[in-house]
């Protein structure tokens, strides 16, 4: 960010005051809300210079797709997420200011924790990642440099690992580790997919480290390290004292034999310091700095965590409702088109552009480099997930061909005003650029039908859904309260010349008492070549277990 930059808001709303703490990813500012009058975070995500600019588009795009997802978290021992925006083609979001230092800060000072602190901290870290978990969102890393202990003695857990970069993002596909190696799962180290049950060990290693004042896992290097985690005995916990037990009981090398989170915070409960006591010495607390424009030169201050990195984490979030941030955020959606199902020809579309003679396309074409190859049929395989809600939902399973280096992230939706809650399971391409959702709604007949959720879906943009008809499609073996049917709707985020142009491929499947919905999401300019090669062979291998 260049210094000019403190001349004008960002955002049209945050102004900027002074430096909090940098990373290879961006720089966190402490920052005023112009409209609330409120001190707030504001993280900058910059990509590095020399980046080509479809891996800048990645990177925002899965920035503003990742913290929309990590906004709907609402708990009190965690960070809040209060908004994402972009500013001169750069994604920023903005956080709950929390005066504070974090756990690794607060080792180097004392060396470890009384068992008090630390039965502190493991309790209130357990409910931060319980209320996660529950809503489909895995940290990734949790390690000490991600716990704050606040200076008025609360603590929480920060850096869900928003916008990790797209080299991060290859490398992951590759079974290369995203995660701090002293603090990651065995699984995780060689390769495998982070979950809930990693999280915990990831948490266990870090009060591990908490008790002991050192990591459990130190090697001369990196895979040193990783090698110590895959091949190692798990260490018994040093100086933990009755928190041991449960230490231990998080750091198992077999992820379902791990203690679950409700469990932790069972055992920790009568080590917690009584009411009215802090675990931690109360801080004097600071006076807000006073907004100074332009400031000529700033200092950096002490850093909101150790590595202000990559926010927070894993589980994307199709479009939501477009923010109004005025000209430098404004949302445009275009849902375009309406498919004429072809006999014979797989459930192909053919789009039909009206509204009353004006192009439905984008106003201007995007300049962009070669997109990420798109992969083949022959690279799809068969993958199992679950599309369950979190209230003892029953069924859900299914099964579906996608690429197998494929993230795959679980959300939780609530219920509003047009829809009822669901359970999606995301896929999501190394590169960011593509992305498959399955989206079930339990129950959701006999009380509604394919209508109203089409029209949820065009009430998430309002003004901006272009009507057609929609084009039928096989149904689902098995019984079913109406016809299946398909359609494609684009979307335009942001302000040229950096906006992001997607087209969604959906396939609407009533399947008992249940809706299904199997959406393909591409960047628009690869829309014909995707149908083809990503939702005709993707979509029809869908199939409920």
């Amino acid at each position: 960010m260049e210094k000019a930059d403190l001349k004008r808001l960002i955002a049209e709303r945050y102004q900027l005051l002074h430096v909090l703490g940098q990373g290879s990813m961006g720089t966190v500012w402490a920052a005023r809300d112009e409209v609330l009058g409120r001190q707030v975070a504001v993280k900058g995500i910059l990509h590095t210079p020399g980046m080509p600019d479809v891996e800048a588009a990645q990177l925002r795009e899965r920035t503003m797709r990742e913290a929309r997802a990590v906004a709907a978290l609402s708990h009190p021992n965690l960070v809040t997420l209060y908004d994402v925006v972009q500013h001169d083609g750069d994604p920023y979001v903005v956080m709950e200011l929390v005066p504070s230092r974090s756990l690794g800060e607060v080792l180097q000072e004392q060396g470890c924790l009384t068992e008090k602190q630390g039965a502190a901290v493991l309790d209130a870290i357990a409910a931060a990642l319980e209320s996660a978990h529950r809503a489909g969102i895995t940290h990734r890393d949790v390690k000490p440099g991600n716990v704050l202990i606040a200076d008025d003695g609360r603590v929480k857990l920060t850096d869900f690992g928003i916008a990790r970069n797209v080299a991060e993002a290859t490398m992951t596909a590759r079974g290369i580790t995203l995660g701090t190696p002293a603090y990651i799962a065995p699984e995780v180290a060689q390769g495998g997919d982070v979950s809930a049950a990693a999280d915990r060990w990831s948490l266990g290693a870090t009060m591990w480290a908490a008790m002991a004042g050192e990591p459990p896992y130190v090697g001369k290097n990196v895979m040193q390290t990783i090698n110590a985690v895959i091949n190692g005995d798990v260490p018994v916990p040093a100086g933990a004292g009755r928190l041991a037990p449960v230490i231990s009981g998080l750091m198992r090398k077999e992820p379902t034999e791990r203690l679950s989170l409700v469990d932790v915070r069972k055992q920790v409960y009568q080590l917690l310091p009584e009411p009215g006591t802090d675990a931690f010495e109360v801080r004097a607390a600071v006076q807000p700095p006073i907004v100074v424009r332009p400031k000529p030169k700033i200092e950096p201050d002490a850093p909101l965590a150790d590595d202000p990195g990559p926010l927070p984490f894993l589980v994307t979030k199709p479009l939501g409702p477009p923010r109004r941030r005025g000209r430098l955020t404004s949302a445009l959606v275009l849902v375009v088109a309406v498919l004429l199902f072809v006999a014979g020809s797989g459930g192909g579309f053919a789009l039909i552009r009206f509204v009353a003679g004006a192009s439905l396309l984008p106003p201007a074409e995007q300049t962009l480099p070669t997109l990420p190859t798109l992969p083949t049929s022959a690279t799809l395989q068969p993958r199992t997930a679950s599309a369950v809600l979190a209230n003892g939902d029953q069924g859900g399973k299914f099964t579906l061909h996608v690429e197998q280096s494929w993230s795959a992230y679980a959300e939780q939706r609530s219920a509003d005003q047009r829809l009822p809650a669901s359970a999606m399971v995301h896929f999501v391409s190394g590169s960011g650029a593509y992305e498959v959702t399955v989206q079930r709604f339990p129950e959701y007949y006999p009380k509604r039908d394919i209508k109203v959720y089409v029209a949820g879906v065009q009430g998430r943009w309002p003004g901006r859904f272009f009507g057609g008809e929609m084009a039928p499609t096989p149904d689902l073996a098995g019984p079913h309260s109406e016809a299946s049917v398909q359609f494609i709707y684009r979307t335009v985020e942001g302000d040229e010349p950096n906006a992001l142009r997607r087209s969604h491929f959906s396939r609407v499947l009533p399947y008992g008492n249940d809706l299904w919905v199997v959406e393909v999401v591409v960047p628009t300019e690869q829309e014909d070549e995707a149908r083809v090669r990503l939702f005709d062979a993707i979509a029809s291998t869908f199939a409920p277990v």
